[in-house]
């Protein structure tokens, strides 16, 4: 297969957008509808946002951080005309309001950080000029992700062999992020290459990233996918159908332990009792240096009801106790390497992470 052969997802509509300048809205590829429906959802205030990114329909930590950058905008457009005390109190409020949607994603809490910072450094800048600048932030971040995975991919791919099969839980790919992706970027960039590549996708339990939006994306870029239930994976690896495994994350610590979705950390456990390299690809933003380990990261509970009542069928009893965490941690020490757009790290190790991100890009 010649370089360059894996197209983009194969639809006019962009997973994010924002359309015109400060006084323009956000446009988000709903992904509660897929796969079989393709609609966007138009976001002109910040509750709207808010909403998107709690009810999945912007998922991904790389997507969601994007997603908030241009949130701070959408929310704060109105306050254009108010005095500059009042714009930074309504800036305070919108940014609390986003950090408060989703608890794990470090992504998140890190664009917010930055559009807040920036309009701390125009600190005698009129509101006008700051939303022009939170704006041009919030593209940036949108640029820089797309770079990241991109180098994310080559990075990854020569860690992959030509032959391999790889096993993926939930979906880390062009839907999550700006660009194609961490662990589907290494997938797409390694197929760039001219290696054949098949991916397994495990159906991801409850709400099936991985068989509604994994085998969607991966069907649209011409890369061989074969959905399975989460607890065939074992068997798949068990029967040598696997060569390795690539995950995204949402957090990590800065001993390498891994927060992602919820089913990861069992995935880890059956790689290293089958002998398999289980990677992690996320971008330098997801690391969150303030935790010492994984035991530290915060973990979303979801709603009874993405169990109980799965896409409107109810399949629990009336009454029965339901523990639906969205994310586990997967320990450093099941990790072979952390995939970044700096580099590979290999031994995963808090010395490694710290060389690594000390270094320039």
């Amino acid at each position: 297969m010649p370089l360059h052969s894996v197209p983009m997802i194969a639809t006019s509509t962009p997973v994010i957008e924002w359309v015109g300048e400060t006084d323009g809205c956000l446009r988000l590829l709903d992904q509660t509808l897929l796969p079989c429906e393709t609609k966007t959802i138009e976001c002109r205030s910040v509750e709207q946002v808010v909403e998107a990114i709690r009810s999945l329909r912007v998922r991904g930590a790389p997507a969601i951080g994007v997603t908030a950058a241009y949130g701070v905008v959408v929310g704060l457009r109105e306050s254009v005309t108010a005095d500059r005390s009042q714009f930074d109190e309504r800036l305070r409020a919108i940014t609390q309001q986003l950090a408060e949607s989703r608890p794990t994603a470090v992504n998140l809490f890190w664009a917010l950080d930055r559009q807040r910072r920036l309009a701390e450094r125009s600190a005698t800048a009129l509101p006008a000029d700051i939303l022009k600048a939170l704006l041009a932030e919030a593209r940036a971040i949108e640029v820089e992700d797309r770079a990241m995975c991109a180098a994310i991919g080559r990075h990854g791919a020569e860690l992959l062999k030509d032959g391999d099969v790889v096993l993926t839980h939930c979906n880390a790919g062009a839907l999550a992020t700006a660009g194609d992706g961490t662990a589907l970027a290494v997938i797409y960039a390694a197929v760039a290459a001219g290696k054949q590549i098949r991916v397994f996708a495990d159906e991801t339990r409850p709400l099936l990233q991985g068989s509604r939006l994994t085998a969607w994306e991966l069907s649209r870029r011409g890369v061989p996918v074969t959905v399975i239930c989460d607890s065939m994976a074992a068997t798949v690896m068990r029967q040598g159908k696997i060569q390795a495994v690539i995950v995204g994350a949402d957090r990590i610590a800065a001993n390498g332990d891994t927060a992602n979705k919820i089913g990861t950390y069992s995935v880890a456990c059956l790689a290293k009792t089958h002998g398999l390299p289980f990677y992690v690809a996320a971008p330098s933003s997801t690391f969150d240096l303030s935790l010492t380990n994984g035991e530290q990261i915060p973990i979303e509970a979801r709603s009874p009801a993405e169990i109980t009542h799965g896409f409107g069928r109810q399949t629990v009893p009336e009454g029965v106790d339901v523990y639906n965490p969205a994310f586990d941690v997967t320990p450093a020490e099941l990790i072979t390497a952390i995939i970044t757009e700096r580099g590979v790290i290999q031994p995963v190790t808090a010395e490694e992470i710290r060389i690594l991100l000390a270094a320039s890009t």
